[in-house]
């Protein structure tokens, strides 16, 4: 994942919540598929484990999981560890914030100093949530893949890791706009991360316009976010008739160019629910 999500609404707000306790929009396509869509936080708190019963309900009954990647299958890439000195690719003032964020979080420079700026920010966020006591076992779509392998319910992926490390490549000056950006909301990415901890651990659904505090934008937007659900949305469009669970992202869910709003746009929708979390 300037900012991660720039204008945060409730989707249109047409029909009633729906009486689950965590981020989700049900949809029928043209062709009668349905799509339970879920809003998912890739790293958790214990609180979090089990997730969601009717969830799991739901992903026994689906015909398959749909997943940004199968995050249950061991994934192997290396990262390149020759560019610059990271003090200089950024300015003296950046430098100086990541200097300050690595000593809060206990890192150490030299093991980010020559690597792509969006491995430099990836291991801030993990970091970051991971001192906020979150863990990737936690993690919805860790969870429910280990459940959807557990009942046998086939997998399908959006992507795949190998197209995520393409698309982190193609973010230009390897990668330093997204460590900018990382550095730039680092408070507001921890309220982020806070408030959609809440979202799964809220008892009911409450129907609301929200509002969250960190927003990317600009060409790193339309890169990691907008062209992304453009893609996904062709692709769930597209799938044979069936019921599906689609796990993804949450900041997939919100912001200019969100999936639900292109499923809805291209006249996938025959049916709009809305359940909304506090």
């Amino acid at each position: 994942m300037s900012n991660i999500l720039k204008k945060l609404a409730i989707f249109l707000g047409f029909a009633p919540p729906l009486a689950c306790a965590y981020p989700a929009y049900d949809f029928v396509t043209e062709n009668g598929s349905q799509l339970h869509l879920v809003g998912s936080i890739h790293m958790g708190t214990r609180e979090m484990s089990p997730f969601s019963a009717d969830l799991l309900k739901r992903l026994k009954k689906a015909d398959a999981l749909i997943v940004e990647v199968d995050i249950s299958k061991p994934v192997s890439f290396e990262t390149p560890d020759n560019l610059p000195d990271i003090s200089q690719r950024l300015t003296t003032e950046e430098y100086q914030q990541l200097i300050q964020r690595l000593d809060e979080l206990g890192l150490d420079i030299d093991t980010i100093a020559t690597k792509p700026g969006w491995h430099a920010a990836l291991v801030l966020q993990a970091t970051q949530a991971n001192m906020a006591g979150l863990k990737s076992e936690y993690g919805i779509d860790y969870q429910v893949l280990q459940a959807a392998n557990k009942a046998a319910v086939p997998i399908i992926e959006l992507e795949g890791a190998d197209k995520q490390i393409a698309l982190l490549q193609q973010i230009p000056d390897n990668g330093i706009p997204l460590l900018k950006d990382s550095l730039e909301h680092w408070q507001d990415n921890d309220r982020l991360l806070k408030i959609m901890v809440k979202w799964w651990l809220s008892q009911r659904p409450i129907e609301r316009n929200l509002t969250l505090p960190y927003g990317m934008g600009g060409d790193l937007y339309q890169l990691m976010i907008a062209n992304r659900n453009r893609l996904w949305a062709t692709q769930l469009q597209a799938l044979p008739k069936g019921n599906y669970v689609v796990v993804v992202g949450a900041l997939h869910l919100f912001g200019e160019s969100n999936l639900p709003e292109l499923l809805k746009e291209n006249q996938a929708t025959t049916r709009y629910d809305n359940g909304i979390i506090q």
